[in-house]
């Protein structure tokens, strides 16, 4: 007897089975049919619900931008949490090899998912900007930012460090790793105004591993 799925659950089907194929094979060497045979679908039935590849692709990655965000919406949100604190909360939300995550980030890094890890990355600047400028606006009535420009600064903040240290765009040693992000938090002070005593905390709460 064929089994009728209704309509998500055959879209979380069709998810399923592309994301194990891309994480195998890559995006640019998963065919439509292969993701076709592992369901035991029709094509038309995939067309239904997607109307492409890369159409399926989008859709993962916003299955990876709800697991992504979801924890540093949260901590943005939370006003119990000292400025400077949850900033680097936020940030260090998005780790997702620290989550337990590391299917996405396998993703990431096959140059068949390049693609892929260029959506992904232009999904976080769209979304981690505006949640960190709230943070920085919140600072800016505090006094402890001075910036006019709160969103260009975390914009061009979260553009250099998701280029920078991003192992597929830029080898580093850990040496290397270190003083680009002593030089990233130096740089950051200086856009947001922040004053030596500030610039100081906000870089032993970063190298605090516990945050």
């Amino acid at each position: 007897m064929r089994t009728v799925k209704d309509a998500k659950e055959r879209r979380d089907e069709i998810l399923d089975a592309a994301d194990e194929l891309f994480s195998q094979k890559g995006f640019d060497k998963t065919s439509t049919n292969e993701i076709l045979e592992k369901i035991g679908i029709a094509r038309g039935t995939l067309y239904y619900h997607f109307k492409s590849k890369e159409d399926i692709m989008d859709a993962l990655i916003k299955r990876y931008e709800k697991v992504l965000f979801e924890n540093a919406e949260k901590i943005a949100k939370d006003k119990s949490i000292p400025v400077y604190e949850r900033i680097v909360k936020v940030v260090k939300a998005l780790n997702i090899s620290e989550q337990g995550n590391g299917q996405i980030i396998d993703h990431m890094h096959k140059p068949q998912n390049a693609l892929m890890h260029q959506k992904t990355q232009a999904t976080i600047i769209k979304r981690l900007t505006p949640l960190l400028t709230g943070i920085i606006e919140e600072g800016i009535e505090k006094g402890l930012f001075q910036t006019p420009f709160p969103y260009e600064c975390m914009e061009m903040a979260i553009i250099y460090a998701s280029t920078i240290f991003d192992s597929d765009m830029i080898v580093l040693s850990n040496e290397q790793r270190k003083e680009r992000m002593q030089a990233f938090i130096y740089n950051i002070g200086r856009m947001l105004m922040i004053e030596e005593e500030g610039a100081s905390y906000l870089k032993q709460i970063f190298e605090r591993k516990e945050v």
